[in-house]
């Protein structure tokens, strides 16, 4: 049974930092791309970032480019997501998702991602 599990949310002040992680299991970790997605109250769920299944490839929305950055270690099975310089519109509840292929999908389409996490919430004050 494929789990992913997402921690290391909470609450912080605008122009703080957060690291999150994200622990899959029951799959295997290094033949799937990984991304994180995020959803806002009374929003859409949006692709925030993704990373190919090496690691050699990364990829980010425009609003967060330049402020957030994603990594992996395959021996653990984690995917991470670095949040630096964080805004109030950063509030959301952020999610993992793994996806069957090699590389970044050219959208970001939730369609391309088979296994989700539950979320871990991030609160950034003003």
């Amino acid at each position: 049974q494929v789990q992913v599990v997402e921690s290391g949310g909470g609450l912080v002040q605008a122009g703080g930092s957060l690291r999150l992680s994200c622990t899959a299991s029951g799959l295997t970790f290094d033949a799937y791309t990984m991304g994180w997605f995020r959803q806002a109250p009374g929003k859409e769920r949006e692709g925030v970032s993704c990373i190919s299944w090496r690691g050699s490839s990364t990829r980010y929305s425009d609003s967060v480019a330049g402020r957030f950055t994603i990594s992996r270690d395959n021996a653990k099975n984690t995917l991470y997501l670095q949040m630096n310089n964080l805004k109030p519109e950063d509030t959301a509840m952020y999610f993992c998702a793994a996806a069957q292929r090699g590389f970044c999908p050219g959208s970001w389409s939730e369609n391309e991602y088979r296994y989700w996490g539950q979320g871990t919430q991030v609160t950034v004050s003003s």
